[in-house]
């Protein structure tokens, strides 16, 4: 008996999340180069203490994040892997679908944006030694994370867009691995800056 091929009906779906995941990798991956080059520290990715909370949190979402952009480049080259992830064929659409990519790139605009007002004080996770400065200003007038926002925004979209058990899981564990990093960084700005971190959290939603 032939076993079904099962695979998203729309092609440019599958090349857009392809193109989308790589320009994603390549984009933190030039960021943190050119931000060494004028930041006065050399490591702007910090996973913490081994075996600490923040180390496996930043192992696992840097470990999901490889898994999305691996499955999206093989389903180019392998449309059956539908067949391996549980592909949800009643959720398929064409208008949903669409909508997802939409939030996939507003998402990742959201997070560049950030980055951009960021700029010296941008971290991958959180560095004890370091003191970068309150950002308060701008998007983050009106939200603590907003770069978080975009983050979840971006992976919302990705579920929508590619509709299966493996997207799913990767939603779930995203929504906890950054809520995870947000307490975690609250806490480190409380300690550092005090009274003037809580003023800003009794002004600013953490979110929206």
């Amino acid at each position: 008996m032939n076993s079904v091929i099962v695979e998203l009906p729309n092609p440019l779906v599958v090349y857009f999340l392809a193109a989308f995941y790589t320009i994603v990798a390549l984009f933190y991956t030039v960021i943190i180069k050119l931000k060494k080059r004028t930041s006065c520290s050399n490591t702007l990715v910090h996973m913490g203490k081994p075996h600490s909370l923040h180390w496996y949190n930043h192992l696992t979402f840097r470990a999901f994040r490889i898994a999305i952009w691996a499955a999206c480049v093989m389903q180019v080259f392998i449309p059956t892997i539908n067949n391996y992830l549980g592909l949800f064929t009643e959720l398929l659409n064409p208008v949903v679908q669409t909508i997802g990519c939409c939030l996939m790139m507003l998402g990742f605009s959201l997070a560049i944006y950030c980055n951009l007002i960021l700029d010296k004080s941008w971290r991958s996770g959180v560095d004890p030694n370091s003191k970068p400065g309150l950002v308060t200003h701008l998007i983050y007038a009106r939200s603590r994370n907003p770069s978080y926002l975009g983050v979840a925004t971006s992976q919302f979209g990705f579920f929508m867009a590619w509709p299966t058990i493996f997207s799913l899981v990767c939603l779930l564990v995203g929504l906890i691995a950054l809520r995870i990093q947000i307490y975690l960084e609250e806490q480190f700005l409380l300690d550092l800056y005090k009274d003037e971190y809580k003023l800003y959290v009794e002004n600013v939603p953490r979110y929206i």
